[in-house]
Order: structure tokens, then sequence, then C-alpha cells
């Protein structure tokens, strides 16, 4: 079906009766939005196919429409004017014309009100109803029917804004690479059962501020705090219908909008705040970010934006039937990062949150799409390109998660220099580990050493691997530890819902027990978790809450609960207290651990004049690995000598680092370890033994000891260096560094 609209004639065009029109000159083309100049509004939006856009303005409630003006210039494809008489507060929206062409890959319809894709603040939330429909629902030839109802009403309109904010003494944290720890985390989630959290401000930005929520996190040790979704999104109507929401906000409507429901005020300004807080606090705002789909769906999906400014530009549509959408994000609809102009959306929007909101970083999701051209994923793609020669974009951390649902969509390692990658690979094996799978030890080696096969090339450094045991996405650290089974039924869709292949056990009860034996070994596994996390090379991630065991009822996909399911429980028990302080020292250590954060992969590299290798893989009786014992399945028990002396680089002299040997037990009963002799030293010292988190001092094990390494734990031994070795100075004072910090773990107050 072909509707072409006549301007001169169509009703649905013309100002509300009695109503003048605002005088409206040519403006500029640049830049794209509603941008104030102190003295007027200059509105420009980019349609290649449009024939006539109409800006239409709202009363201050966005209510009532109560004017509509045609832009009345058209330059390089973008549809501009300027106002003199508009003032930041103004609400707005567009009108777009041109052909209604399904077939052909239009679908204009000026009865559809549009957010601009520049919108700096939307006000109101999307109503759902037939109008946002650019087809009439239920018609017998569906979406290449047309609909003239306005849809207006149902609509969240923009908002003019000023950007004035004063920074003060705002600095950015800039938290180097192999410093940072991230903390996934939820703004609602996080601060609605926060109990220092008012009422006015639980779920807000300004619920992130209080200072109780800051200095937790500060406590905690953790560096850069990562948001889930923030821009603008919409709740799906099937969830809406069985009384859910879109929780988690990967529906996003408005790239450059922080989503009204964050805002406890009127003014985006209460983000910035967030962000000067943070900084203030030391600590980095990460944001999770959707570039590679928008809400709008497929071919029967509303018409609440890019669809109806210029929907064969901004999407992804199939080459020979560009009715419908090439779906490589699985939510419909793919945004076509290949065209120009929707590239520059997307960096315009990156600038704008890295520049203007002063984030420190954007966590990609489905960054695979966002390096994608039509044929097929590609390190060269202009995405990449673009942010790799950005001076902005460039000096923030990009972290891809690299993967989607399309064609050659798994492209773990792939992403260029520059960028770091959510390693699920780290994930997976080290769940399988400690749940006591067989065959693991050669693939735990090399996630340990921060996926070396994967990302030891081009340059990359061990950071670049981002590992994590839980995200957003799937069981929590408990859960992980306390179902076999997922339990999705809240969600509506009869636990059909999730992923099933979750590497979880219960250890002989599934969710709550109250026998002691079951609920003390799944907080070893947790403390287990959380060391073999903070203690391999790479980047940690740790989902928000898991350190105090925070559960989700075994609900390992809880998008859609908006409600205490979702929600980080901050009644903590004192077993829960006491992991969350036993993970605030693991981070301590690894932040006075140099040999931790090292710029350097671990290959088993030998130091001929040390005599030294940079990691040796130890066996229980304290013997160096040989080929075949990598091929043992039922070897479960295995430690590592990490040598600092040896990966010493750069300005640092050789032979100056400290030594460590950890030791990793996933069998179910004790194993006997032979604590093995390493060169400058005279004896080891235990630091971390997850069957005995509550250690106060540095209890001296000698060379060749038998350690009883407890079923399913996790040992970290330093090396004591040799008092009378001179060559051994710097290894003295790096082992009193960590002395120092053990002792020092014992004192932090963690101000949960």
């Amino acid at each position: 079906m072909t509707v072409h609209i006549t301007p001169n004639t169509t009703q649905s065009h013309r100002a509300a009766p009695g109503v003048k029109r605002s005088r409206i000159r040519e403006g500029q083309p640049f830049p794209l939005g509603a941008t104030w100049d102190g003295i007027g509004v200059n509105f420009a939006i980019f349609s290649a196919n449009a024939t006539k856009v109409e800006l239409c303005l709202f009363d201050y409630d966005g209510k009532e429409e109560i004017e509509r003006i045609e832009l009345p210039e058209y330059t390089d494809e973008i549809f501009h004017g300027y106002m003199r008489d508009v003032r930041p507060g103004q609400i707005y929206g567009y009108r777009v014309y041109g052909p209604y062409e399904p077939d052909a890959g239009h679908r204009f319809n000026p009865n559809k009100l549009l957010i601009d894709p520049y919108a700096k603040q939307l006000i109101g939330e999307l109503t759902w109803d037939h109008a946002l429909f650019g087809y009439t629902i239920g018609h017998k030839d569906k979406d290449l029917s047309f609909d003239e109802r306005d849809s207006a009403p149902f609509m969240p309109k923009c908002r003019v804004v000023d950007p004035a904010f004063t920074w003060g003494d705002e600095r950015r944290p800039k938290v180097f690479w192999d410093r940072t720890i991230f903390y996934e985390t939820h703004v609602k989630g996080f601060t609605m059962r926060h109990p220092a959290v008012g009422e006015r401000d639980k779920g807000k930005f300004a619920g992130m501020m209080t200072s109780e929520v800051i200095d937790y996190i500060r406590s905690l040790g953790v560096t850069s705090v990562e948001f889930m979704p923030v821009h603008a999104f919409v709740d799906d109507s099937y969830l809406v219908d069985k009384g859910l929401r879109n929780y988690w906000g990967y529906n996003t409507i408005g790239f450059f909008a922080p989503d009204p429901r964050y805002l406890a005020s009127s003014s985006i300004n209460e983000f910035k705040e967030l962000v000067s807080a943070f900084h203030h606090a030391g600590l980095e705002v990460i944001l999770d970010v959707v570039y590679n789909h928008t809400a709008e769906g497929n071919e029967l999906g509303p018409t609440l934006s890019m669809k109806g400014i210029d929907n064969a530009t901004y999407y992804r549509l199939m080459p020979e039937e560009p009715r419908y959408y090439i779906n490589d994000t699985g939510t419909g609809n793919t945004v076509n990062t290949s065209h120009p102009r929707v590239m520059q959306l997307v960096t315009d929007s990156l600038r704008y949150w890295a520049g203007e909101m002063r984030v420190d970083g954007f966590r990609f999701d489905l960054a695979t799409i966002l390096a994608r051209e039509p044929t097929g994923f590609s390190e060269e793609s202009s995405f990449l390109h673009a942010c790799m020669q950005d001076p902005l974009l460039s000096q923030s951390k990009l972290i891809a998660e690299p993967w989607d649902c399309g064609p050659g969509g798994y492209q773990v390692g792939r992403f260029p220099p520059g960028w770091a990658e959510w390693n699920d690979g780290y994930r997976d094996t080290i769940r399988a580990y400690w749940k006591g799978d067989s065959g693991m030890l050669p693939t735990v080696a090399d996630k340990i050493s921060a996926s070396a096969a994967i990302f030891d090339k081009r340059g990359r450094k061990p950071w670049a691997s981002v590992n994590f045991i839980t995200a957003h996405d799937g069981f929590t650290l408990h859960d992980l530890v306390s179902y076999n089974d997922k339990h999705n039924e809240a969600n509506g869709e009869d636990n059909r819902d999730g992923h099933d292949h979750n590497l979880s056990y219960n250890y002989g009860h599934e969710g709550p027990t109250k026998d002691k034996e079951i609920v003390e070994t799944r907080f070893r596994q947790m403390r287990n978790f959380f060391a073999t996390l903070l203690f391999s090379r790479g980047t940690p991630m740790i989902l928000a809450g898991d350190e105090f065991a925070r559960t989700q009822g075994g609900n390992n996909n809880a998008y859609a609960q908006d409600n205490e399911i979702g929600w980080v429980d901050w009644n903590v028990t004192p077993e829960s207290r006491a992991l969350a302080r036993f993970v605030q020292k693991l981070i301590m250590l690894r932040q006075s651990l140099a040999m931790l954060r090292r710029g350097t992969f671990l290959h088993g590299t030998y130091d001929e004049e040390l005599g030294v290798k940079d990691v040796a893989w130890i066996r229980p009786d304290g013997q160096e690995f040989e080929d075949g014992d990598w091929s043992d399945e039922d070897a479960r028990c295995f430690g590592l000598l990490l040598d600092g002396r040896a990966q010493s680089t750069g300005i640092r002299r050789p032979g100056t680092d400290a030594t460590m040997l950890i030791v990793l037990n996933a069998h179910d009963d004790v194993v006997n370890f032979v604590l093995p002799s390493a060169p400058g030293g005279t004896r080891w010292r235990c630091v971390i033994d997850t069957n005995l988190p509550q250690r106060e001092e540095l209890e001296p094990f000698d060379f060749e000891t038998e350690y009883m390494a407890t079923g399913r734990s996790f040992l970290v031994f330093m090396l004591e260096p040799d008092e009378t070795d001179e060559t051994q100075e710097e290894a003295r004072r790096s082992f009193a560094h960590i002395s120092e910090a053990f002792a020092r773990s014992a004192g932090d107050a963690l101000r949960i």
C-alpha cells in the first residue's frame, strides 16, 4: 500500500484554530537536535526521504498541542529552523511527511508524533494504544494499511534544555585500567530498599548520591560503577499487559535523554550531580548503552521516532524485501550504523555523555552489531574506527559485549586494541571448575591468566579481558550456589525464559535451607568465586549485592521484575556481612599486589638470569606440572607459582617484586598440598584461605610443608623474602607492603 500525504490539503498538519504561528527563520543544519544559544532555539533533524517536517509545540505539561510550524529549510538532508521566542523548558515533538510505502521501506505517517532522536530530555511515559502504530491494528493488510489516529496523547514528549551546569572542582578519577574493578548495578534496584535513601529519592539518580550509598561503594574498594541502561526506554506492551515492566531498560527510545523515571527532580542536571558526587569520591561512572536496536521493533512495532523519521535509513532492512527488518539483535530491528548519519547519531550521543555529562566509559550491549557491516562483523568497521580516532571517546573506557544473535555474532577477542571485552568464557570455565566438572585444568589455567590465547595479540594487555562470574543476566552469586535450576515463574512465561545452562549447583537442597553444612559450603564457594575473580589476570567485574549474598529467589532472567525480586535487599545477615568484609579484603590485597595487575600475559616464560618463570603450574606434590598432567580428567587441585621478579617490565628492575603461590582445590575433600621451595625466600605466609576467612595474621609455613587444603577452597601464600639477601631489598619492601595491606584489611570499616 502506498499513501502520499499532500501538505496543503491534509487537516492533520494544520495549526490549531485561533493559534498564531510563531516566527521562524532558516536557522542552521548543525548541530542536530534542539539547541538553546541564549537567545533562541535552533531545531535540526535529519531525514533523507521525508518531504516535510513539522515542529509541534506543546503546553508546559505536554498535554495540549498548541502550535505546528513547518521547518523552513532543507540542507544536506537536514530540515532546520530557528525560533527566537522559544526557551528552555519548551515541550516539542515532530510530525514527518513522506510516502507510506512499507514495501519500499518507507513508513512516514504525520499522524504520529515523533521523538527527536537528539532530544536531551523526555517528559511523560508512553501509554500503549493502537494510535501509536503507523498501520491499523487488526486490518487485513496488517502493516500495509495506514492509520490516521493521532498518537500525541499517548507519547512522551521532548523538552528543550539549558545545558548550563557548574561543575566546580570536579575532576575525572582517570583510574588506570590495571587498577579498574567494575561494579555493575541498577539505579533503581540499588536504592529502592536502601534504608538511608529518602522516599523521594528511592529509585532515582538522587538516591545514588546519598552519602551512605557512595560511602559503601567506596569502602568496598571498587573503582568504577557500571550502571545498567539509563537512556530513555520503553516498557514492552506484552509486559505491561501482564502487569510487569522492562526493569533492566534494554529497550531504548532516546540516545541522549536520561530516562524520566530516574529523575527525582525535573532537571537532567540531576545526572550531572550524580557524576560529580561519584567523581569527588574517586569513583568512575560507566554507562551500559544500547545502540544496537530501539523500542520500535519490527514491521509490526509502533512508530515512535526513527521509524517515522526515515525508516529506510535508520534501520537495516531486508535487501530484497525492505518491508521487513534484519533482526541480528533478536529484538525486532537493528540500527543501521553503516549509514554515516546514523553513525553520527551514535557517536554524537557518546560524545555528549562523555563530554557534557562527563561519564568515564561505556559498556556496549551487543557490540558486535555496531561493528557489523553489510558483509558481517569487521574489525575495520566504521564504528570501531570512529571511536578509536575520536580524541574524547578514545580516552574513555570502551567495553564490548562481543556477541549478538546474527551470523558470526560471537566475536570474543576480535575487537581492536583499546577495547576491553566481556569474557563469557571466563565465567563458564570458573563456574564449571568450582562445580567440580572434570578435565577443567587447562582451560582454568588459561582463563585466570587473562585468556592469553584470545587476547594476547596486537599489543593488547590483560585488562582487555573483563572477567566476571555473574552479571545482571543470569543467577546472582548466591543463587548460583543455591539452585540447580532456574525459577522464573514470576516472569509469566511458564519458566521457559532464561538460560538453562547455568553451571550452578545447590549442594543438596534447592533454594533456602537451614542446614548448617550446606550453608557453610555455599558461602565457602562464594568466597572461592570472589577470590578466583580478584586474583586472576584481567579486569574483574562484580555484580552489585553479590558481595553480601543477594538473592533473586532463583530467577535468572529478572529483566521484568521491577520489585523485590530485582531490587537489592539491604537487610544483611551476619554471614552476608562477613562475606562482604572478605570481598573488601580481597580487593585491598589485589590493589596492593602489582604482580596481579602487571601488563603482561603469563606464558611460563623462563628468566635465565634469575632462574625463575613468570608462572609455574604446581601439582599437589609440590612438583611442577609435566605435559601429561594437563590431560588428567580427575585432577581438580593445582597451584600456580607467580614470580613477580620474572614479570617485572619497563622501568622496574628485575627481581624487585613479590612471589605468590595460589592453590585451588575443587575436590570435595581435603588435599594435602606440598608447599614448594622458591628462590629468594625463606618460607611462605598464608594470606587467604577461604575455609578460614577470618584469618587475622600471616601465619608462617616452611617449604615442603603439607598444607591441608580443605575441600572446595582457595589459598594464597606470599613468599617471605630472605633478609640476608641484598638482591631482595625491593622484594622485602613489596612483602612489607602486602603485610601492611593485610593488617589494614582487619581494621578498615565496611560502611554497610
